[in-house]
């Protein structure tokens, strides 16, 4: 009993429902969220030093149109992946390209791609996503090699793009991660200048 306009209408939402959906599926998938955890589902009485306020503006994703970047700073189980996955996940629902990695398995990528003569197609790849999240920086040692890639994958992403990093050591220590003062000093420069910076305890 639809009109033809009406038909279309409903034709047209559905398609365009389903087209989002898709895109959406292919961002998450994109994104490699290690697990299905959200910010609704974050405990803060677990972690009362955190501002629900700010973690509230934050799921706004404005932060992401500044390429305002985001530092968790915290001891182990205090909330920092779940914090980092959680807002991926809403970068990704909101529309935006993102990617989740740790700090060594960005190390190894960028080890392999300088051996096979693939590292510009690395640098590339890491540069590309609106929301680049960077786990577990500083629980284990990187390798010069590792410093520099880190390095360079920040740089290249330095106000143009937004990343998370989430780290057990505070700032005054990362020349201990990195193995060289210069080297942390100068991705701190760039990381800290538009920046927000959590810390937590719990």
């Amino acid at each position: 009993d639809w009109s033809m306009t009406t038909t279309l209408e409903r034709l047209l939402a559905l398609e365009v429902t389903a087209t989002e959906d898709r895109r959406l599926t292919g961002r998450l998938r994109f994104a490699c969220l290690p697990t299905p955890a959200t910010l609704a589902g974050f405990d803060y009485d677990a972690a009362p030093a955190v501002d629900r306020k700010l973690v509230s503006e934050l799921t706004t994703c404005r932060y992401l149109d500044t390429a305002t970047n985001i530092l968790l700073i915290g001891p182990p189980g205090t909330g920092k992946t779940h914090l980092a996955i959680g807002l991926a996940r809403q970068a990704a629902q909101t529309g935006y390209r993102t990617y989740f990695t740790t700090a060594a398995d960005l190390a190894a990528k960028c080890h392999r791609a300088a051996i096979e003569g693939r590292w510009a197609t690395t640098m590339r790849f890491y540069a590309q996503p609106t929301l680049l999240v960077v786990d577990e920086l500083g629980y284990l040692p990187l390798p010069a090699e590792a410093a520099s890639a880190l390095f360079q994958v920040v740089s290249q992403r330095y106000l143009k793009t937004s990343t998370i990093i989430t780290t057990n050591l505070g700032v005054g220590s990362w020349g201990q991660i990195l193995g060289d003062n210069t080297v942390a000093a100068a991705l701190l420069d760039r990381l800290l200048h538009r920046s927000v910076v959590l810390n937590l305890d719990g």
